[in-house]
């Protein structure tokens, strides 16, 4: 009987694991060999530069652009989702009238694709007819056509918004499911020595959201190291560069380029940047563990 249990598993997991392994222990693996070579992305000639690829990252200009813009990106990815999504979660846990549906239209977008999300904030910010110059011109009374996207001093920030637009939900529906784990008594109990609304949340429910909030800002840091399909939908990186992160920076040298070689050495510093932040991730939750223990 037990062997035939250790059979049906093997066969129930052979599929997965050879998916996982073809998609991505595979193109992991591939990324670290090329990155030591010159391939240009075609046929199998190529040549070992060894280090090569990684000394030309340290004096690429391009690359500490895409760094710096890739910080920006991961602290907006932190405080605008975060900070959104848990004032939501609060509103919505305070028993405002609809707030199931509030509930499902704020985590409608997370929904979408980001290749939607991205079309549709291209309309909004639509220098001629797009909302947010529409409501610029009807606040200021003139008229406003202003790129948005086409401004190197805006255009990282308007698809961050974008991404926060979309983001947000995800937040809210964690820190939600943290709220549920916050004893009444306590609120109850800070209520009648006289704390106000704000006191209660600084002082008694933030604290026991601290979990939830780990989670909220990791999952925020690690997809925006990943954020790359809205950025190619509405910047490509420019202008100019100046919306252009690792994951951009790492496609345009590979594909536009055709340095794939040079394009897998970006890789692999994004992965190593990735799996120190997972790295310290999973500590900080294992310290969150022992408290709650």
């Amino acid at each position: 009987m037990e062997q035939r249990t250790l059979m049906w598993r093997i066969v129930l997991l052979a599929l997965p694991v050879a998916v996982f392994g073809l998609f991505v222990i595979w193109p992991l693996v591939s990324s670290f060999y090329y990155s030591f070579t010159n391939w240009n992305g075609f046929g199998a000639q190529y040549d070992f530069v060894g280090f090569d690829n990684f000394a030309r990252i340290v004096s690429d200009r391009l690359f500490f652009n895409a760094i710096a813009n890739t910080l920006i990106w991961m602290v907006s990815a932190i405080i605008l989702p975060s900070g959104l999504g848990l004032a939501l979660a609060l509103l919505i846990d305070s028993r405002v009238p609809g707030g199931s549906i509030f509930k499902t239209i704020f985590y409608l977008p997370i929904c979408l694709s980001a290749v939607i999300v991205g079309q549709i904030w291209i309309w909004i910010y639509q220098p001629d007819w797009g909302l947010l110059n529409t409501l610029v011109g009807v606040a200021t009374g003139t008229q406003s056509n202003f790129a948005w996207l086409a401004k190197p001093a805006t255009a990282i920030y308007s698809v961050i918004v974008a991404w926060s637009w979309q983001q947000t939900g995800l937040a809210m529906v964690i820190f939600l499911a943290g709220l549920t784990a916050v004893p009444a008594d306590l609120i109850e109990v800070s209520e009648l020595e006289g704390a106000t609304r704000l006191q209660r949340i600084w002082h008694v429910v933030l604290p026991l959201l601290r979990p939830a909030t780990v989670v909220v800002i990791a999952l925020s840091v690690i997809n925006s190291l990943k954020g790359f399909d809205i950025l190619y939908i509405m910047t490509g990186g420019g202008p100019f560069n100046s919306s252009d992160t690792l994951a951009m920076h790492m496609y345009n040298e590979s594909f536009k380029k055709y340095l794939m070689g040079y394009g897998a050495a970006i890789s692999v510093v994004l992965f190593l940047i990735a799996i120190t932040i997972i790295f310290f991730y999973f500590r900080q939750l294992r310290k969150v563990d022992e408290i709650y223990d």
